[in-house]
Protein backbone atom coordinates (compact mmCIF):
# COMPACT_ATOMS: atom_id res chain seq x y z
CA UNK A 1 0.00 0.00 0.00
CA UNK A 2 2.95 2.54 1.09
CA UNK A 3 4.88 1.68 -2.14
CA UNK A 4 2.12 2.13 -4.19
CA UNK A 5 1.23 5.41 -3.00
CA UNK A 6 4.59 6.61 -2.45
CA UNK A 7 6.68 5.34 -4.83
CA UNK A 8 5.16 7.25 -7.93
CA UNK A 9 6.97 10.24 -6.02
CA UNK A 10 10.48 8.85 -5.90
CA UNK A 11 11.62 11.17 -8.48
CA UNK A 12 10.24 14.42 -7.15
CA UNK A 13 11.18 13.10 -3.31
CA UNK A 14 14.24 11.16 -3.35
CA UNK A 15 13.69 9.84 0.30
CA UNK A 16 10.89 7.94 -1.66
CA UNK A 17 13.90 5.86 -3.78
CA UNK A 18 14.53 3.88 -0.72
CA UNK A 19 11.39 2.11 -1.47
CA UNK A 20 12.65 1.07 -4.43
CA UNK A 21 14.87 -1.52 -2.42
CA UNK A 22 13.72 -4.99 -1.42
CA UNK A 23 15.98 -4.69 1.91
CA UNK A 24 14.67 -1.41 2.96
CA UNK A 25 10.97 -2.54 3.11
CA UNK A 26 11.97 -6.14 4.12
CA UNK A 27 13.56 -4.30 7.43
CA UNK A 28 10.37 -2.01 7.21
CA UNK A 29 8.39 -4.88 7.55
CA UNK A 30 10.27 -6.39 9.98
CA UNK A 31 10.38 -3.41 12.26
CA UNK A 32 6.16 -2.81 11.55
CA UNK A 33 5.34 -6.47 13.01
CA UNK A 34 7.79 -6.27 15.77
CA UNK A 35 5.32 -2.91 16.92
CA UNK A 36 2.41 -3.88 15.75
CA UNK A 37 2.82 -7.20 18.07
CA UNK A 38 4.14 -4.80 21.11
CA UNK A 39 0.95 -2.29 20.82
CA UNK A 40 -1.92 -5.09 19.84
CA UNK A 41 -0.30 -7.87 21.53
CA UNK A 42 -1.36 -7.00 25.09
CA UNK A 43 -4.80 -5.71 23.56
CA UNK A 44 -5.30 -9.47 22.01
CA UNK A 45 -4.07 -11.22 25.51
CA UNK A 46 -6.77 -9.43 27.93
CA UNK A 47 -9.21 -9.96 25.60
CA UNK A 48 -8.68 -13.91 25.19
CA UNK A 49 -7.93 -13.46 29.01
CA UNK A 50 -11.41 -12.03 29.44
CA UNK A 51 -13.06 -14.67 27.57
CA UNK A 52 -11.44 -17.79 29.22
CA UNK A 53 -9.83 -18.79 26.20
CA UNK A 54 -7.74 -21.19 27.58
CA UNK A 55 -5.25 -23.88 26.32
CA UNK A 56 -6.01 -27.02 25.90
CA UNK A 57 -3.57 -29.44 27.68
CA UNK A 58 -2.88 -32.38 25.47
CA UNK A 59 -3.45 -36.05 26.06
CA UNK A 60 0.24 -37.64 26.80
CA UNK A 61 2.15 -34.30 27.91
CA UNK A 62 4.07 -34.06 30.90
CA UNK A 63 2.76 -33.27 34.23
CA UNK A 64 4.71 -30.61 34.59
CA UNK A 65 2.56 -28.71 32.29
CA UNK A 66 -1.03 -29.23 34.19
CA UNK A 67 -0.68 -25.35 34.96
CA UNK A 68 -0.42 -24.04 31.48
CA UNK A 69 -4.58 -24.88 31.71
CA UNK A 70 -4.97 -21.13 32.63
CA UNK A 71 -2.85 -19.73 30.19
CA UNK A 72 -4.70 -18.07 27.20
CA UNK A 73 -4.17 -19.64 23.40
CA UNK A 74 -5.43 -18.36 20.16
CA UNK A 75 -2.91 -15.97 20.44
CA UNK A 76 -1.94 -16.80 16.53
CA UNK A 77 -4.38 -13.47 16.12
CA UNK A 78 -1.04 -11.94 17.48
CA UNK A 79 0.86 -13.33 14.48
CA UNK A 80 -1.74 -13.07 12.01
CA UNK A 81 -2.47 -9.62 11.90
CA UNK A 82 1.68 -8.43 12.80
CA UNK A 83 2.58 -10.83 9.75
CA UNK A 84 -0.56 -9.30 7.08
CA UNK A 85 -0.42 -5.91 8.13
CA UNK A 86 3.39 -4.69 7.30
CA UNK A 87 3.09 -7.13 3.93
CA UNK A 88 0.24 -5.04 3.37
CA UNK A 89 1.82 -1.58 4.12
CA UNK A 90 5.49 -2.38 2.25
CA UNK A 91 4.93 -5.29 -0.51
CA UNK A 92 4.50 -4.73 -3.48
CA UNK A 93 0.52 -5.79 -4.03
CA UNK A 94 0.61 -6.90 -7.72
CA UNK A 95 3.95 -9.74 -6.77
CA UNK A 96 1.93 -13.16 -6.93
CA UNK A 97 4.57 -14.61 -4.75
CA UNK A 98 3.50 -12.44 -1.76
CA UNK A 99 -0.02 -13.13 -2.82
CA UNK A 100 -0.33 -16.88 -2.58
CA UNK A 101 1.61 -16.74 0.50
CA UNK A 102 -0.29 -14.31 2.91
CA UNK A 103 -3.17 -16.59 1.00
CA UNK A 104 -1.61 -19.67 2.26
CA UNK A 105 -1.11 -18.11 5.81
CA UNK A 106 -4.82 -16.65 6.09
CA UNK A 107 -6.38 -19.91 4.78
CA UNK A 108 -4.36 -21.99 7.18
CA UNK A 109 -4.64 -19.66 10.14
CA UNK A 110 -8.50 -20.27 9.63
CA UNK A 111 -8.62 -23.48 9.64
CA UNK A 112 -6.36 -23.21 13.38
CA UNK A 113 -9.05 -20.30 14.30
CA UNK A 114 -11.84 -22.70 13.65
CA UNK A 115 -10.18 -25.55 15.48
CA UNK A 116 -9.13 -23.32 18.75
CA UNK A 117 -12.54 -21.92 18.79
CA UNK A 118 -14.34 -24.89 18.58
CA UNK A 119 -12.13 -26.44 21.52
CA UNK A 120 -13.74 -23.06 23.00
CA UNK A 121 -17.08 -24.01 22.80
CA UNK A 122 -17.06 -27.65 23.39
CA UNK A 123 -15.20 -26.86 26.80
CA UNK A 124 -17.76 -23.79 27.86
CA UNK A 125 -20.85 -26.60 26.65
CA UNK A 126 -19.10 -29.13 28.92
CA UNK A 127 -17.64 -31.58 25.75
CA UNK A 128 -14.84 -33.17 24.64
CA UNK A 129 -12.17 -30.62 23.74
CA UNK A 130 -11.55 -32.46 20.16
CA UNK A 131 -11.84 -29.17 18.22
CA UNK A 132 -12.21 -28.94 14.51
CA UNK A 133 -12.77 -33.17 13.59
CA UNK A 134 -9.07 -34.41 12.44
CA UNK A 135 -10.57 -35.28 9.12
CA UNK A 136 -12.18 -31.63 8.24
CA UNK A 137 -8.71 -30.46 9.52
CA UNK A 138 -7.10 -32.42 6.92
CA UNK A 139 -9.42 -31.87 4.35
CA UNK A 140 -8.93 -28.09 4.39
CA UNK A 141 -5.02 -28.43 4.50
CA UNK A 142 -5.38 -30.49 1.57
CA UNK A 143 -7.79 -28.80 -0.09
CA UNK A 144 -5.00 -25.44 0.15
CA UNK A 145 -2.45 -27.79 -1.00
CA UNK A 146 -3.97 -28.63 -4.23
CA UNK A 147 -4.66 -25.52 -5.19
CA UNK A 148 -1.50 -24.10 -4.62
CA UNK A 149 -0.09 -26.88 -6.63
CA UNK A 150 -2.03 -26.31 -9.48
CA UNK A 151 -1.95 -22.49 -9.53
CA UNK A 152 1.86 -23.40 -9.81
CA UNK A 153 1.92 -26.21 -12.72
CA UNK A 154 -0.91 -24.20 -14.82
CA UNK A 155 0.17 -20.52 -14.31
CA UNK A 156 3.89 -20.54 -13.71
CA UNK A 157 4.96 -17.59 -11.49
CA UNK A 158 8.60 -17.48 -13.54
CA UNK A 159 10.68 -19.34 -16.56
CA UNK A 160 11.27 -21.98 -15.18
CA UNK A 161 8.40 -24.89 -15.24
CA UNK A 162 5.39 -24.54 -12.98
CA UNK A 163 5.77 -28.29 -11.97
CA UNK A 164 9.66 -28.86 -10.83
CA UNK A 165 12.12 -28.29 -8.14
CA UNK A 166 15.57 -28.12 -7.12
CA UNK A 167 17.80 -29.99 -5.38
CA UNK A 168 20.20 -28.56 -3.22
CA UNK A 169 23.95 -28.77 -3.49
CA UNK A 170 23.88 -29.05 -7.50
CA UNK A 171 24.00 -26.42 -9.85
CA UNK A 172 20.96 -25.77 -12.21
CA UNK A 173 19.18 -29.48 -11.29
CA UNK A 174 16.21 -29.09 -11.65
CA UNK A 175 13.43 -32.11 -11.36
CA UNK A 176 10.34 -31.66 -13.88
CA UNK A 177 7.75 -34.55 -13.53
CA UNK A 178 6.73 -35.28 -17.16
CA UNK A 179 3.70 -33.45 -18.64
CA UNK A 180 0.31 -34.67 -18.74
CA UNK A 181 -0.91 -37.37 -15.29
CA UNK A 182 2.46 -37.62 -14.11
CA UNK A 183 2.68 -33.90 -13.66
CA UNK A 184 0.38 -34.45 -11.00
CA UNK A 185 2.89 -35.81 -8.94
CA UNK A 186 3.52 -32.38 -8.31
CA UNK A 187 0.18 -31.18 -7.02
CA UNK A 188 0.35 -34.24 -4.66
CA UNK A 189 4.20 -33.36 -3.45
CA UNK A 190 3.00 -29.76 -3.24
CA UNK A 191 0.69 -30.89 -0.86
CA UNK A 192 2.54 -32.92 0.93
CA UNK A 193 5.16 -30.64 1.56
CA UNK A 194 2.19 -28.02 2.75
CA UNK A 195 0.01 -30.09 4.89
CA UNK A 196 3.09 -31.82 6.30
CA UNK A 197 4.94 -29.05 7.45
CA UNK A 198 1.89 -27.20 8.54
CA UNK A 199 1.32 -30.19 11.16
CA UNK A 200 4.84 -30.42 11.78
CA UNK A 201 4.71 -26.91 13.30
CA UNK A 202 1.68 -27.49 15.25
CA UNK A 203 3.62 -30.71 16.61
CA UNK A 204 6.33 -28.14 18.03
CA UNK A 205 4.25 -25.77 19.64
CA UNK A 206 4.51 -27.86 22.96
CA UNK A 207 6.72 -25.47 25.17
CA UNK A 208 7.19 -21.82 25.79
CA UNK A 209 8.72 -20.24 22.83
CA UNK A 210 9.75 -22.83 21.33
CA UNK A 211 7.44 -22.86 18.01
CA UNK A 212 8.12 -19.01 17.53
CA UNK A 213 11.88 -18.80 17.67
CA UNK A 214 12.55 -21.76 15.54
CA UNK A 215 10.15 -20.26 12.80
CA UNK A 216 12.12 -17.51 13.27
CA UNK A 217 15.27 -19.04 12.03
CA UNK A 218 13.41 -20.75 9.52
CA UNK A 219 11.97 -17.88 7.62
CA UNK A 220 15.10 -15.37 7.88
CA UNK A 221 16.99 -18.34 6.15
CA UNK A 222 14.26 -18.63 3.65
CA UNK A 223 14.16 -14.97 3.41
CA UNK A 224 17.84 -14.51 2.50
CA UNK A 225 17.19 -17.64 -0.28
CA UNK A 226 14.07 -15.48 -1.90
CA UNK A 227 16.52 -12.16 -2.11
CA UNK A 228 19.31 -13.84 -4.09
CA UNK A 229 17.06 -15.89 -6.39
CA UNK A 230 15.11 -12.72 -7.29
CA UNK A 231 18.48 -11.26 -8.25
CA UNK A 232 19.63 -11.80 -11.71
CA UNK A 233 23.45 -10.95 -10.63
CA UNK A 234 23.46 -12.80 -7.14
CA UNK A 235 21.53 -15.77 -8.71
CA UNK A 236 24.29 -15.75 -11.82
CA UNK A 237 26.95 -15.46 -9.32
CA UNK A 238 25.98 -18.45 -6.90
CA UNK A 239 24.68 -20.70 -9.87
CA UNK A 240 21.01 -21.17 -8.68
CA UNK A 241 18.28 -20.66 -10.56
CA UNK A 242 16.47 -16.93 -11.22
CA UNK A 243 13.40 -16.91 -10.12
CA UNK A 244 12.15 -13.07 -11.40
CA UNK A 245 9.70 -11.75 -8.65
CA UNK A 246 10.47 -13.84 -6.37
CA UNK A 247 12.97 -11.37 -4.04
CA UNK A 248 9.70 -9.65 -3.14
CA UNK A 249 9.18 -12.82 -0.98
CA UNK A 250 11.70 -11.06 1.31
CA UNK A 251 9.66 -8.36 2.65
CA UNK A 252 6.98 -11.55 3.17
CA UNK A 253 9.36 -13.13 5.15
CA UNK A 254 10.66 -10.07 6.98
CA UNK A 255 7.32 -9.11 8.43
CA UNK A 256 6.70 -12.98 9.55
CA UNK A 257 10.27 -12.70 11.03
CA UNK A 258 8.92 -9.45 12.67
CA UNK A 259 6.03 -11.44 14.02
CA UNK A 260 8.10 -14.41 15.27
CA UNK A 261 10.30 -12.53 17.58
CA UNK A 262 7.37 -9.56 18.99
CA UNK A 263 5.09 -13.09 19.76
CA UNK A 264 8.17 -14.27 21.86
CA UNK A 265 8.12 -11.19 23.99
CA UNK A 266 4.91 -12.72 25.26
CA UNK A 267 4.96 -16.36 25.06
CA UNK A 268 8.40 -16.68 26.56
CA UNK A 269 8.74 -18.89 29.73
CA UNK A 270 6.40 -18.50 31.42
CA UNK A 271 4.18 -17.81 28.41
CA UNK A 272 1.53 -15.23 29.12
CA UNK A 273 -0.18 -16.90 25.82
CA UNK A 274 -0.49 -19.80 23.32
CA UNK A 275 -0.17 -19.20 19.64
CA UNK A 276 -2.85 -21.82 19.44
CA UNK A 277 -3.55 -23.80 16.32
CA UNK A 278 -4.64 -20.54 14.93
CA UNK A 279 -0.36 -19.38 15.41
CA UNK A 280 1.24 -22.83 14.68
CA UNK A 281 -0.89 -24.01 11.23
CA UNK A 282 -0.26 -20.19 9.80
CA UNK A 283 3.16 -20.09 10.69
CA UNK A 284 3.56 -24.31 9.06
CA UNK A 285 1.65 -23.18 6.19
CA UNK A 286 3.56 -19.84 5.80
CA UNK A 287 6.83 -21.85 5.53
CA UNK A 288 6.16 -24.64 3.50
CA UNK A 289 4.69 -22.28 1.38
CA UNK A 290 7.91 -20.28 0.52
CA UNK A 291 9.63 -23.05 0.15
CA UNK A 292 7.38 -24.31 -2.66
CA UNK A 293 7.27 -20.92 -4.34
CA UNK A 294 10.97 -20.91 -4.49
CA UNK A 295 10.97 -24.18 -5.59
CA UNK A 296 13.46 -25.37 -2.75
CA UNK A 297 11.31 -28.01 -0.77
CA UNK A 298 14.49 -30.47 -0.35
CA UNK A 299 16.10 -27.14 0.97
CA UNK A 300 13.57 -27.26 3.69
CA UNK A 301 13.90 -30.48 4.60
CA UNK A 302 17.38 -28.86 5.83
CA UNK A 303 15.98 -25.66 6.75
CA UNK A 304 12.74 -27.34 9.10
CA UNK A 305 15.06 -30.38 10.35
CA UNK A 306 14.16 -29.98 14.00
CA UNK A 307 10.52 -29.58 12.36
CA UNK A 308 11.01 -32.69 10.82
CA UNK A 309 12.56 -35.04 13.60
CA UNK A 310 9.60 -33.64 15.85
CA UNK A 311 7.21 -35.18 13.30
CA UNK A 312 9.62 -38.12 12.72
CA UNK A 313 9.08 -38.99 16.39
CA UNK A 314 5.35 -39.20 16.58
CA UNK A 315 5.42 -41.11 13.54
CA UNK A 316 7.65 -43.48 14.88
CA UNK A 317 6.42 -43.65 18.24
CA UNK A 318 3.26 -44.65 16.94
CA UNK A 319 4.13 -47.38 14.48
CA UNK A 320 6.44 -49.22 17.07
CA UNK A 321 3.89 -49.11 19.76
CA UNK A 322 1.45 -50.70 17.64
CA UNK A 323 3.92 -53.16 16.46
CA UNK A 324 4.70 -54.01 19.84
CA UNK A 325 1.00 -54.12 21.04
CA UNK A 326 0.19 -56.99 18.25
CA UNK A 327 3.21 -58.51 18.90
CA UNK A 328 3.80 -58.62 22.97
CA UNK A 329 0.75 -57.29 23.82
CA UNK A 330 -0.29 -54.27 25.92
CA UNK A 331 2.19 -54.25 28.72
CA UNK A 332 5.35 -55.10 26.73
CA UNK A 333 4.54 -52.15 24.62
CA UNK A 334 3.91 -49.78 27.82
CA UNK A 335 7.08 -50.43 29.02
CA UNK A 336 8.93 -50.10 26.08
CA UNK A 337 8.57 -47.00 24.09
CA UNK A 338 10.78 -45.83 21.54
CA UNK A 339 10.29 -42.41 23.24
CA UNK A 340 9.83 -41.59 26.90
CA UNK A 341 6.98 -39.40 25.05
CA UNK A 342 6.82 -37.72 21.79
CA UNK A 343 6.53 -35.52 20.38
CA UNK A 344 10.91 -35.04 20.78
CA UNK A 345 10.51 -32.37 23.21
CA UNK A 346 9.09 -33.85 25.37
CA UNK A 347 11.55 -37.12 25.46
CA UNK A 348 14.13 -34.77 26.58
CA UNK A 349 11.91 -33.11 29.39
CA UNK A 350 11.18 -36.58 31.14
CA UNK A 351 15.38 -37.01 30.75
CA UNK A 352 15.10 -34.46 33.30
CA UNK A 353 15.99 -31.34 31.32
CA UNK A 354 14.72 -28.00 32.48
CA UNK A 355 11.58 -26.69 29.66
CA UNK A 356 13.82 -23.71 29.23
CA UNK A 357 16.74 -26.06 28.36
CA UNK A 358 15.03 -27.83 26.19
CA UNK A 359 13.92 -24.67 23.59
CA UNK A 360 17.46 -23.31 23.88
CA UNK A 361 19.14 -26.72 22.53
CA UNK A 362 16.35 -26.75 19.47
CA UNK A 363 17.21 -23.22 18.69
CA UNK A 364 20.64 -23.90 18.99
CA UNK A 365 20.02 -27.20 16.19
CA UNK A 366 17.53 -24.78 14.31
CA UNK A 367 20.55 -22.13 14.27
CA UNK A 368 22.58 -24.92 13.05
CA UNK A 369 20.47 -26.10 10.24
CA UNK A 370 19.85 -22.71 9.03
CA UNK A 371 23.90 -22.45 8.52
CA UNK A 372 24.04 -25.65 6.53
CA UNK A 373 21.19 -24.74 4.48
CA UNK A 374 23.16 -21.63 3.51
CA UNK A 375 26.40 -23.06 2.67
CA UNK A 376 24.51 -25.13 0.04
CA UNK A 377 24.75 -21.81 -1.89
CA UNK A 378 28.66 -21.88 -2.40
CA UNK A 379 28.56 -26.17 -2.10
CA UNK A 380 27.82 -27.16 -5.11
Amino acid sequence: MLYSLLQPFARDIRIFNLLNYITFRSAAAFVTALLVTFVFGPVIIRRLQAMAVHQVVRAGTPESHAGKGTTPTMGGLIILVASVLPVLLWARLSNQYVLLAVLVMVWMGGIGFLDDYLKLRQKRAGLKNEGLVERYKLAGQVTCGIGLGLWLWLAPLSTLPGASTTVPFFKYLLIVPASGAVAWLYVAWVTFILTGFSNAVNLTDGLDGLASGLMAIAVLTLGLFAYVAGRIDTSAYLQIFYLRGAGELTVFCGAVVGACIGFLWYNAHPAQVFMGDTGSLALGGALGAIAILLKSEFLLLIVGAVFVAETASVILQRTVFKYRLRRFGREYADKHRLFRRAPLHHHFELLGWPETQVVVRFWILGVLCAILALSTLKLR
